[in-house]
């Protein structure tokens, strides 16, 4: 096995034996990792990451990965390799095709925010055909449209290893979504999917039914995200049904769609039954405040299973804000609560400042903050959320303080994805 001193000496070798340029921020990456990991031995992830903003970047093109691709065999402690925001195209996903079929210690992929397109997805996902060590795979934002979603969907008829899949804002289409839901019926080893943002045309709401379907028989799914959906009432209720069936879900992303206080209603009634959800998220739909005092009513004296509700800019007044609070009085479970985004008014605001002054609701479990002028106490809002480390992650190091990643302090299954 090599030594992590010599990550950035193997890849200068690499580079003159293949005679191709070297990338200076690679290289600068990699005698940081030489740096701060010289008596590691346990495995860790070479972060190599485009948008990072403390070092003069060079983004890695196909070029640079290939050299990469050839000494990351000789670190089997690089258990994970994180490439987002970079300028791979297909030619960079043949050479990790070609790095998957032969690898058996990376367990952890992230390609997001490329430019890796349908002839790249389907050279990936082939070689998961053969892989059985990649557990978490990460294309979010690479335009792989309808076709490489059916590769990926195809994939996961095969594979039963890999865990967690995100393949949110890829441009994934109706046909592509109706096949993943057809292949989660039978795959027993994916814990975790992400199919935010696809493009459909119809209003019928036909993915989400035949996602609901899915629900029925699946039983490892645990955490499922459907953001910008278009999802109505009649998709809601559908997915509630399917619920009734389903006890393995924790966590179900609704956010970004159409919901409104009908639609909040069934998951008013599914919460009364449910035991299995843990995290519900609703931010940025329009469930008003009769869809808050749903909600509030399931929670107040039926639900005892749900700690995080994300409740962000839906048109909530103080009416069903002060009522989702007095939820929380008899509610001892449900801990973390989002309402930024919605309309304040003074009872609102001493409700959750009340909250907050005797320790039902900690500082770091909700995303305002109460301050007083002239007498009269108001909300200002905190970075704190399920998911603000979407997208980005602090370059200066791991993130330490879930605050604004709640759900990982909830769900590890959400830890890469």
């Amino acid at each position: 096995m090599s030594t992590l001193q010599g990550l950035c000496k193997q890849y200068l070798q690499v580079c003159q034996e293949s005679n191709q340029p070297e990338n200076p921020f690679i290289a600068h990456m990699l005698r940081e990792a030489d740096k701060d990991n010289i008596m590691l031995t346990k495995v860790f992830t070479l972060k190599i990451a485009g948008n990072n903003r403390l070092v003069p970047v060079q983004k890695i093109t196909d070029e640079d990965l290939y050299v990469l691709v050839c000494m990351l065999p000789k670190n089997i402690f690089i258990t994970g390799l994180d490439l987002r925001y970079n300028v791979l195209t297909d030619v960079g996903a043949k050479h990790i095709a070609e790095f998957l079929q032969k690898n058996s210690s990376l367990r952890y992929l992230n390609l997001m925010f490329n430019e890796i397109g349908t002839s790249g997805a389907e050279l990936i996902a082939k070689a998961l055909h053969r892989n059985e060590a990649l557990l978490y795979l990460r294309m979010t934002g690479n335009k792989i449209r309808n076709k490489g979603g059916m590769y990926f969907a195809s994939m996961l008829q095969v594979n039963s290893t890999l865990e967690k899949l995100d393949l949110g804002d890829c441009d994934l289409g109706t046909q592509s979504l109706v096949a993943m839901a057809t292949v989660l019926n039978q795959n027993k080893a994916i814990k975790a999917v992400n199919l935010n943002r696809p493009i459909l045309y119809s209003q019928e709401e036909d993915t989400t039914v035949h996602i609901a379907l899915m629900l029925k028989n699946n039983s490892c799914l645990v955490e499922l995200h459907l953001c910008k959906h278009e999802i109505k009432n009649f998709g809601v209720e559908q997915l509630c049904e399917a619920l009734y069936e389903n006890y393995s879900l924790k966590y179900l992303d609704l956010s970004c769609n159409k919901v409104t206080c009908d639609g909040a209603k069934f998951l008013g009634e599914l919460l009364k039954w449910n035991k299995t959800l843990e995290i519900l998220d609703l931010h940025s739909n329009r469930i008003e405040d009769d869809g808050a005092i749903y909600l509030s009513e399931a929670l107040a004296l039926y639900n005892g299973t749900l700690q995080v509700l994300a409740v962000v800019s839906n048109n909530i007044s103080g009416k069903g804000l002060v009522a989702l609070s007095d939820a929380l009085k008899t509610n001892t479970v449900l801990s973390y609560i989002y309402i930024w985004g919605n309309k304040f008014d003074e009872a609102t605001c001493m409700a959750f400042s009340d909250l907050l002054k005797t320790g039902r609701l900690k500082p770091n479990c909700t995303d305002v903050d109460p301050y007083e002028v002239d007498g009269h106490i108001y909300l200002a809002e905190l970075s704190h959320g399920l998911k603000k480390h979407y997208y980005w992650t602090p370059s200066y190091g791991p993130v330490v303080n879930k605050d604004a990643n709640a759900s990982l302090a909830i769900g590890a299954v959400s830890e890469h994805l």
